[in-house]
């Protein structure tokens, strides 16, 4: 794997950490703000933030897989 290669996985984790954090303030916003009104908003909201927070370990377990084969 080439230095180009490592820092792509780099961008890519550092972009998909970026996305579950922002679903993570998102659900934070939900919980604090704006419940119990809109507590119907949950499920699609916690459901975005999974898989936001699963993209970026995916993301991560490839960088580290190819880190530790350079």
């Amino acid at each position: 794997m080439t230095d180009e290669d490592l820092k792509s996985l780099e961008k890519a984790v550092k972009k998909a950490k970026r996305i579950a954090s922002e679903r993570a303030s998102e659900l934070h916003d939900l919980v604090e703000d704006r419940l119990p009104a809109a507590y119907e908003e949950i499920p699609a909201v916690a459901q975005a933030t999974y898989e936001a927070c699963q993209a970026w370990a995916e993301a991560n377990a490839r960088l580290k897989a190819a880190e530790a084969a350079a």
